[in-house]
Parts: C-alpha cells; sequence; structure tokens
C-alpha cells in the first residue's frame, strides 16, 4: 500500500474498532455508520485509499463479508467509490459536516441585571401541573388524534381557548374562527400573506412600537408605515392621511409606552377601521397582567368584523412552547386556514390537546394568579428602587405587564454617555428611543406626543424575569453610573 493507504488503514482501525465490538447482531449496522461518519467528518478525506476487505476483516477481527457488505453499501450511496482490481476510494461526493449544531436561541444577555424588557421568569413555569397534563393526555388521547390534525387547530383546544378568552378577554370568539398558530409571531405572518394577496401593500405599526411588528410583515412582502402614538393611543388621523387600510395595535397596554388606549381613541379606531373597510390588529401579548384593577376587555370584543385578535402563553408560560391563537373576522378565516395549512399543516396534536387540558381543569388559571403575585411583587419593588435611588423619577403607563418605562429625573449629560457608563456597571438595559422609527414621535420627555414633563433619559426597564433583589442590585448600579466625576 502507498503510505497514504497505510495511515488511512490505520485511521479506519482507530475509527471502526468500536463499530467491531458492537453486538453481532448490530456489527453490520454499526460498521457502516461508523465509516460514513468518518467519511462525513472528514477524518477520511476524499481520495483515500482504505484497506482492502481482506485487510480490514483481519484488522478489526470480523468476516470478510461484513467488511465487504459494508464496502458495497456506502459505494452505493456515494460514499465510496470502488474500481476494478484499484481497490477501494474515498468518494468526492461527501462534504464535511459541522461537528454539532449550532444554537441559533437568542442568546441571553451577559450582565448583572438585565433589564431588557420582554421575558418572563421562566423558573415560573408549572413543570409537575404540566407533566400531570401530559400524562393525563397521554391516557386519553385516541390513536386516531394523532394523524394530521385540523390546520385551525383541535376543535377541544378551540373550544378550550373560545371559553378563556371570552371569560377572561371579552372577545367575540367562536372556535370555528379561531386559528391555533406558533405564537404570535406567525399570527402576525399569517395576516400579512392574506392582506398581501388581498393586494394590501402596507400597514401601520405603531411608534414607538415592537420591531418585530415590522419584520414578520416584510416577511410577507407588506411595508409597514410608522403612526405615532400619544397619551390614548395610535394616533388615528395619521392613518386616514397616509391611505392605510390596515394597522398594528397594542390597545391593552401599548408597547413599548405602557399606556391603556383610551375609550375615545378605542371608537375613533373602529370608526376608521369600518369608514375603510380596513383591518385592525389586536396584539393582546400581555393583556392578563393588571395589577390594580380588572384588565380592560379586548378591543375584538366591539367588532370582531374589523378586528383580527391574537395572543399566546408565551407571558404566561414559557415563548419556547410555541403556541398562541389567532382570532380573525369570519370574512378572513378560510384564507387564513388555507395559508396555515400550506405552512405546516397544523400545530403538534399532542401539544394542543396537552394545553387544552391545562386549560379545562383550572391549571391555566392557577398558573396566571402565580404569575400575576409575582410580577406585581417585582414591579412594586421596581418602583420604591427608583423613588429611593433616582427621586422624581416618573413612572409612566398603566400598573400592567412585564416591564414600565421609567423618566428619570434631571439632565444627565448624553444618553449614549450614560448608557455606556450602565454598561459598564453590568446593567443591560434599552432606551425608549431604541423602539421610535422616528425620534420626533417622542417628545422632550421621551414618552411619545404627550405633554412634555421636562428633560430627563427615559428607559424601557423589563423586571418580570428578574427576582426582587435583583431588581433592587440593578437599580443601585444604575444610580452609581448616573453619578457624574
Amino acid at each position: 500500500m502507498t503510505s497514504r493507504s497505510v495511515k488511512a488503514g490505520t485511521a479506519a482501525w482507530e475509527l471502526l474498532l468500536p463499530a467491531a465490538s458492537a453486538p453481532a447482531r448490530s456489527r453490520g449496522r454499526s460498521l457502516r455508520s461508523a465509516l460514513r461518519d468518518a467519511v462525513r467528518s472528514g477524518r477520511l478525506a476524499p481520495g483515500t485509499r482504505l484497506p482492502s476487505s481482506r485487510e480490514l476483516a483481519a484488522d478489526l477481527g470480523v468476516s470478510r463479508g461484513l467488511v465487504t457488505e459494508a464496502y458495497e453499501q456506502l459505494t452505493a450511496e456515494g460514499y465510496l467509490r470502488s474500481d476494478r482490481g484499484a481497490g477501494t476510494w474515498v468518494g468526492g461526493a461527501a462534504r464535511t459536516a459541522a461537528r454539532g449544531a449550532r444554537d441559533l436561541a437568542p442568546r441571553p444577555v451577559h450582565a448583572r441585571v438585565d433589564f431588557i424588557a420582554g421575558t418572563p421568569d421562566l423558573s415560573l413555569f408549572p413543570r409537575a401541573a404540566w407533566a400531570a397534563a401530559h400524562r393525563g393526555v397521554l391516557a386519553e388521547l385516541p390513536h386516531d388524534a394523532l394523524g394530521y390534525p385540523d390546520p385551525r387547530g383541535l376543535p377541544r383546544l378551540r373550544t378550550a381557548l373560545a371559553e378563556l378568552l371570552v371569560r377572561r378577554r371579552g372577545v367575540v370568539a367562536d372556535p370555528e374562527s379561531i386559528v391555533v398558530c406558533s405564537g404570535v409571531a406567525q399570527a402576525m405572518a399569517l395576516v400579512g400573506f392574506v392582506l398581501h394577496a388581498r393586494g394590501v401593500r402596507a400597514v401601520g405599526v405603531e411608534d414607538p412600537g415592537s420591531p418585530q411588528h415590522g419584520e414578520l410583515f416584510a416577511s410577507a412582502d407588506v411595508a409597514t408605515v410608522p403612526v405615532p402614538v400619544d397619551d390614548e393611543g395610535v394616533v388615528t388621523g395619521v392613518l386616514k392621511e397616509r391611505g392605510l387600510r390596515a394597522v398594528v395595535t397594542t390597545p391593552a397596554h401599548q408597547f413599548p409606552l405602557g399606556i391603556g388606549y383610551s375609550a375615545r381613541r378605542r371608537t375613533e379606531l373602529l370608526d376608521w377601521a369600518r369608514s375603510v373597510d380596513g383591518l385592525v390588529v389586536e396584539d393582546d401579548y400581555d393583556g392578563d397582567f393588571r395589577y390594580d384593577r380588572a384588565p380592560v376587555g379586548a378591543l375584538q370584543g366591539l367588532d370582531p368584523g374589523h378586528v383580527a385578535y391574537t395572543g399566546s402563553v408565551s407571558k404566561s408560560l414559557a415563548p419556547g412552547l410555541r403556541l398562541g391563537w389567532l382570532l380573525v373576522p369570519e370574512s378572513m378565516t378560510d384564507e387564513v386556514v388555507a395559508r396555515k395549512r400550506m405552512m405546516d399543516l397544523g400545530n403538534p396534536a399532542l401539544d394542543q390537546a396537552l394545553l387544552a387540558r391545562f386549560v379545562e381543569r383550572g391549571d391555566y388559571d392557577r398558573q396566571l394568579r402565580r404569575c400575576q403575585r409575582a410580577y406585581r411583587e417585582r414591579r412594586d419593588v421596581l418602583v420604591a428602587a427608583l423613588d429611593e435611588h433616582f427621586p422624581g423619577t416618573q413612572v409612566t403607563g398603566i400598573a400592567a405587564g412585564l416591564h414600565v418605562i421609567a423618566r428619570l429625573p434631571g439632565r444627565r449629560g448624553p444618553q449614549e454617555a450614560f448608557l455606556r457608563r450602565a454598561s459598564a456597571a453590568g446593567v443591560a438595559v434599552r432606551p425608549l428611543s431604541d423602539y421610535a422609527d422616528d425620534q420626533g414621535s417622542l417628545d422632550d420627555s421621551g414618552v411619545g406626543h404627550g405633554p412634555a414633563a421636562g428633560s430627563g433619559v427615559s428607559l424601557v426597564l423589563g423586571y418580570a424575569h428578574l427576582t426582587p433583589a435583583r431588581i433592587a442590585e440593578g437599580v443601585r448600579l444604575l444610580a452609581d453610573a448616573a453619578r457624574t466625576d
């Protein structure tokens, strides 16, 4: 053999020895798998000559027939090539594969205290109750329920969600008009695709607002037009001026300003939608979390014919479950369902049945009460800490949700310098200006088009995922960063 083939023989011996020690029944399969992996990983490079079947069998202590069968199988698959009288070689079809899958999930912020908004406390996930529901579903789920599901979702879950949303959020919910989605993100994309198919090429989005809305509609080739938000809600006059026929809103707890739309603005918004035969997309991302009173009912309950309503369990249970819902006007239902079918044929049946049982047995309501108690306490701790370390801080918005807007009083130099000092102190935080498309949409106080209340730095502070002690520490570190030399 050439020097290259001798090295290949040695490499093959080292790589294939564990496979040769496998039980007799699975030895051939193990040998083929090990040889295949060696080619994929690049440890056996293209063009490398392999030992003869007789030599390799002797080295490994297996039958020659086992090696011959492995060579023939991998030659047929394209991993090896064999020339009569010239031996067996590693082929060039396979490409070196990555050593393990990469994780592209959003990475946690490396900071002592992370005030970035949008994440619930994942340690509150009800593992015991969820496991019990899982066992119950596996015991009771009929076999045919594991087939291809209704793309709208399991009837059992749609019925449970309809009852839940009518009771808790005041929606008009016909189970036939509910579509179970992979979170609010998919719901927005579904609406975007249907609007595009209807000839709509632009939708309004709140400014300031959630950056994700623009990205999701862009995936459906629908442009987004920033529409300013004042202290009552989205400015409906701008919708008329710009000729829009669809707008995305967060009326229960506007993100990020934290206001609740006024009764007058809710009426104006629906009047606009009726006048242009348009659509209001209502993102009820945290509507269950109100701490000073019962939450205001969903906008959809006032006009289900012009409002598409969406929500999810991402804030109440965990975003990793990828379970949400979309209620659409009856006139759009068939189009949304057809698009959902094309996307993924429907959400996993077992997960849907599990959530349905969780809701039916009252576990979801208990989880909401648990989260409300924890998050209310953390909000109170945050407000008290701001009052202690930043006297005169204005916390705007209603007592709800998982974040607050805090306008720190007084001039503290350029905002960028303060944020750099905060980062150096180990605090991750975002200013309100990061959520505004048009910086002119913020007044001097940094809180939309409401009346200015002096100067300062406006921060969006997420608190739900932080313990009370960590919240207090974070505000103290911010106070240290705010001190000028």
